[in-house]
């Protein structure tokens, strides 16, 4: 179902011109626009890091390992899901990794910088991309999961976001989530990328609980590799001038090699039933339930 941006009148059409108040959403460099006025903003992350992503995504130990979690994810506990929607999808190296994974879903991505989106449509040929705010998102018991991947960290108003995410599931759905863990970790790399926050793993589930969403999985995964980024972030916690945040991005063949090996083995352990209480970053995925239509304050 969608939701006029304009009167807020709920519809079914295949198109988005409104049949209430005839009112139909901009389009952004050839694709919908659902909050124009913000598809030229800086807030929550720099539209020049989607270069920098879009050149390292592809062969950073960190993204791949990331991608192969979430895809199994996918298939494990959302087998009959028959359409997928992800929110900030950035330069669209999830979204593709998905939609090749699985080429019966129907997929979709939101990005609210318009800048990412030129980038998810040449990496994602079949996807339904659009620009949008994910804390007023047009949808209404509408998907069948929804993904956010390192997105809630960037917005201030993670709990209206996350209301927004079960509106716009359908009844049995789910959501997957991925987020920087720990407090313990933030350093000028936080800053850099515009984090309002890490996470703490029960911080998480109070507020996906909140929302009216039913736990199935949570865990923290880059566990293995917690000392190794705890004394990393630890020498970059002091301001440093010309910082040099894409430094994580280009890391050595063999090196990259390797910590990709050591996550590979961590994702089987996560396979196996095995939750880590502690890691670099958190997984959480949750279901909206069955007879439930709107979240409710």
């Amino acid at each position: 179902m969608k939701i006029c941006i304009s009167c807020k009148a709920k519809f079914a059409n295949t198109d988005w011109k409104c049949p209430y108040c005839s009112f139909s959403p901009q389009q952004i460099g050839g694709h919908l626009s659902f909050s124009p006025e913000l598809a030229q903003s800086s807030e929550g992350f720099q539209p020049h890091h989607f270069a920098e992503l879009a050149h390292a995504e592809s062969g950073n130990f960190w993204f791949r390992s990331r991608n192969r979690l979430i895809i199994w994810v996918l298939e494990r506990f959302f087998p009959e899901a028959k359409n997928f929607l992800e929110i900030g999808c950035g330069t669209g190296f999830v979204l593709s990794g998905v939609a090749d994974a699985n080429p019966q879903l129907e997929v979709s991505g939101s990005e609210i910088h318009s800048a990412g989106l030129s980038y998810a449509t040449d990496r994602v040929k079949h996807a339904t991309l659009f620009q949008m705010d994910a804390r007023n998102i047009p949808f209404e018991n509408e998907f069948d999961v929804i993904g956010a991947f390192d997105v809630l960290e960037h917005i201030e108003e993670d709990n209206k976001v996350l209301a927004q995410m079960f509106n716009a599931l359908s009844p049995g759905g789910g959501i997957i989530l991925t987020v920087p863990q720990h407090r313990f970790l933030w350093s000028q790399q936080d800053e850099y990328a515009c984090h309002v926050r890490r996470y703490e793993a029960q911080e998480l589930q109070s507020k996906i609980e909140q929302a009216g969403f039913q736990v199935e999985r949570a865990t923290s995964f880059v566990s293995l590799l917690l000392p190794l980024m705890f004394m990393s972030r630890l020498s970059k916690r002091r301001p440093v001038e010309n910082y040099d945040a894409t430094q994580e991005l280009r890391i050595n063949g063999i090196a990259n090699k390797v910590l990709e090996t050591i996550l590979n083995f961590e994702r089987f352990i996560i396979q196996a039933g095995i939750s880590f209480p502690a890691g670099g970053s958190r997984l959480v995925i949750a279901r909206k339930p069955l007879g439930v239509y709107e979240h409710t304050v």
